[in-house]
């Protein structure tokens, strides 16, 4: 095998040492495209309208070549490896061996003239233009011969002209009602006088009647059954323009229907075919075995579709999108029949068919774990779910985590034991699909996709030779998903708490040193509310993706409010709560990732995200486990994790369990990451990451982690690196290489890259799913 590997190296290096061309094979008439030289525009229109007419121009005649950068149609790398690739092995393509290995894994087929097509796409450009109004507009281009006469570039010209613009617009031949309803000020209408042009524009506007229409009764109603009439001549450089229903459309396009009676058939999750059947509030329910595999109430709160209601499609959506939401059934079909045949009849009978999931749901995982403390170890997460629990669409979670670790390197304290550290954990959790308030609420679209969690949890922390913890708690959430690409998680209550069950004197000489340390880490309540919304486009199906999310915690304010009306003080410290302090501090996150396709399977991945927690009141330190920290594989890369900050302090190197101290009250991190395909299921990617944490107030035992902004720039970290991604479709694989340019802290090395040897400031991180 190694032999072979030899092999594959040497072939490559002799390769690229002795290779040039990277025409020799091509196709018998054919010449190599290797870009766009430049693109005129003539007339240009930098209204909105014309820019976005000029950015679909763009698209259209855009062909990256071979090794373009980031997708450009004009800049190529200069290295052209796969193209050599091909010349050189494009002979062993049929047969068998090395060369047939290395051409399929590394040969990049060649971009062609002929399948750049400028002359159709020249001809679709020009259409463009005309579809957003320049109907003068055209777009033609010049074949580049370089050097080489085998390969070529392309100059494309674009002239707009001058834009057509709306002079009238009149709606005729609608029945009264749909008249009414195109005028109402509700849903107004996307052509205005005096605005662009834009076929575009009119497909927009057929699309809205349609909506419009069918969401206030009219069925049968679709886009194509509107047309449209222009006049360009009464007004030169404007269109007048007629929207009109198609002539011959049949009575029931333009007749309003009342919904009439709901019929759901539920099949069970072996394929359980319904043998009895229930009546309930309007709505008839087909079912297998003893009773409904659903109790009918939380059925019937989703079925927006009632007896005597004008049809909608908007209700019709709502209601598959709740069904959907309770997560109990695999499918639901909907199938609307009119009542009878008779020529009048004006209502829709509603079946809906549906199929039972599976009740149960369990999940293992396994991960290893590798840390700056030279711990290692493997853990192990079993996740056990049942669905529609007590037939109420609820769903119950189990789950148990754990995980080992044990010392890679001598500890230097003489002790031979190799298992070190454990953590276990376990958490039930019952999510309801709607919202349980002390009050009322009335059900609506809008709160059919909220849902609430009831948890509690708690954990077991043993750092051999330092401390043993537990922690335990319980949550109640509130989920609203007011509309797509919104979404709120109210928790009015959170309750932890976390007593320290035994330590060592190595534990106590630190914390002894640093009361800091010592206040956070100690046993306290944190009773705690918060606040967290976040903005997803993915929905929508943009090019690029936008996600943000923000949430604020406030804790022990509430519980300050009571020790007041009991005489306690606001300023009094340590008020106890069952004999253990209570945490008091708020705490506001911010996090924004943009992800940006700029080409063939290639992506510009960002991500912005900052914090604060401010300690008042009964404690003057924030809980350990709310303090930030930062490094590691999904963070600054070229740095292990817990191993910066705050700000530029940095324990000795003699404090094996100095890592403790590496947190903060202050986080800022940027990160940007460029994804490239490299072979099959396998991408590359290269990435710059910075940041830091910092304290809010002076600390003696950790000199210089305070934040100031004379010296922000010194103690924001630097890394950058390279890494590997394995896409199995349904997990990603990844593997990074870090490399530290820059630390916060003294490494003994002037200048800006003060990482002492190259080697100190390399990390590899093996972790599942990309970073952000």
């Amino acid at each position: 095998m190694s032999q072979k590997v030899s092999n594959i190296l040497l072939i490559l290096l002799v390769l690229v040492v002795t290779s040039c061309s990277t025409t020799k094979n091509l196709p018998e008439g054919e010449k190599l495209y290797i870009g766009i030289k430049k693109t005129t525009i003539n007339n240009e229109d930098k209204s909105n309208a014309g820019i976005t007419a000029m950015d679909e121009v763009l698209a259209a005649l855009n062909y990256p070549p071979n090794g373009a950068i980031l997708g450009s149609s004009s800049y190529r790398f200069p290295i052209p490896f796969g193209l050599w690739v091909y010349n050189d092995f494009v002979k062993y393509q049929d047969k068998k061996g090395i060369g047939n290995w290395i051409f399929k894994k590394m040969a990049a087929d060649p971009v062609l003239l002929s399948e750049v097509n400028p002359d159709t796409r020249v001809k679709v450009a020009s259409n463009l233009l005309h579809d957003y109004g320049f109907f003068n507009g055209n777009v033609g281009y010049s074949v580049v011969d370089m050097k080489n006469p085998k390969k070529v570039k392309i100059d494309y010209s674009i002239d707009m002209g001058k834009p057509y613009f709306l002079d009238s617009v009149e709606y005729v031949g609608f029945t009264k009602d749909a008249d009414s309803l195109i005028y109402s000020k509700k849903n107004p209408s996307l052509l205005k006088k005096g605005e662009n042009f834009s076929v575009i524009l009119l497909e927009n506007e057929r699309q809205r009647l349609s909506e419009l229409f069918r969401n206030n009764g009219y069925f049968y109603y679709r886009p194509d059954f509107i047309t449209y009439q222009a006049d360009t001549i009464q007004r030169p450089g404007f269109v007048s323009l007629r929207v009109l229903p198609i002539p011959g459309l049949p009575n029931i396009v333009n007749k309003r229907y009342v919904i009439g009676n709901t019929s759901v058939y539920m099949n069970g999750y072996n394929g359980e075919t319904p043998n009895d059947s229930v009546e309930y509030n309007g709505m008839k329910l087909f079912y297998s075995g003893k009773r409904p595999g659903i109790s009918p109430s939380v059925l019937r709160k989703r079925l927006l579709l009632r007896k005597g209601r004008l049809y909608s499609q908007r209700r019709h959506t709502s209601t598959q999108d709740a069904l959907a939401h309770l997560g109990v059934f695999k499918y639901s079909e909907f199938r609307y029949t009119p009542k009878d045949t008779l020529p009048g009849c004006d209502t829709l009978n509603v079946v809906i068919n549906t199929m039972f999931d599976q009740p149960y749901d369990g999940e293992l995982q396994f991960n290893v774990t590798t840390k700056s403390t030279d711990q290692t170890g493997p853990g192990a997460e079993f996740n056990l779910s049942r669905r529609n629990f007590m037939r109420t669409a609820a769903r119950l979670n189990f789950q148990l985590k754990g995980s080992y670790e044990w010392q890679t390197n001598s500890s230097g304290m003489g002790d031979n034991s190799k298992m070190n550290s454990y953590e276990l954990g376990t958490s039930v959790s019952l999510e309801y699909p709607s919202l349980l308030l002390p009050w009322k609420v009335k059900e609506s679209r809008r709160n059919l996709q909220s849902h609430t969690t009831f948890k509690l949890y708690a954990d077991q922390l043993n750092r051999a030779r330092f401390f043993k913890m537990l922690s335990f708690g319980g949550t109640v959430s509130y989920d609203l998903k007011m509309k797509r690409v919104w979404k709120h998680v109210i928790t009015p209550f959170r309750l932890t708490f976390n007593t320290l069950e035994s330590t060592t004197a190595k534990f106590d000489s630190i914390t002894t040193q640093n009361k800091s340390l010592a206040m956070s880490l100690g046993n306290q309540f944190i009773p705690a509310m918060s606040y967290d919304i976040t903005y997803d486009n993915t929905p929508l199906k943009k090019r690029h993706n936008l996600w943000w999310n923000s949430s604020i915690t406030s804790s022990g304010n509430v519980t300050s409010l009571l020790f007041a009306a009991m005489g306690k003080g606001f300023n009094e410290k340590e008020k106890k709560l069952l004999n253990s302090p209570f945490a008091q501090f708020l705490k506001f996150t911010s996090e924004i990732r943009c992800l940006f396709n700029v080409g063939a399977k290639q992506q510009i991945a960002t991500r912005l995200m900052g914090g604060v927690i401010y300690s008042y009141g009964n404690m003057s330190v924030a809980p350990y486990s709310e303090q930030f920290y930062i490094g590691g594989a999904n963070s600054i890369r070229g740095f292990t994790v817990r191993s910066l900050g705050p700000g530029s302090f940095h324990p000795s190197a003699e404090n094996r369990y100095g890592y403790i101290d590496e947190t903060g009250d202050i986080k800022f991190e940027a990160n940007v990451e460029y994804r490239f395909p490299l072979l099959g299921s396998l991408y590359g990617a290269t990435f710059l990451d910075a940041g830091n944490v910092w304290l809010l107030k002076k600390d003696d035992e950790r000199p210089g982690g305070e934040f100031t902004m004379s010296n922000l720039g010194k103690t924001i970290a630097l890394g950058t690196g390279v890494g590997l991604r394995y896409d199995l479709t349904f997990l990603v694989l990844r593997l990074d290489l870090g490399i530290a340019l820059h630390a916060p802290y003294d490494t003994g090395k002037k200048g800006y890259y003060n990482i002492p040897k190259f080697k100190d400031g390399l990390g590899l991180h093996f972790a599942i799913g990309y970073p952000f």
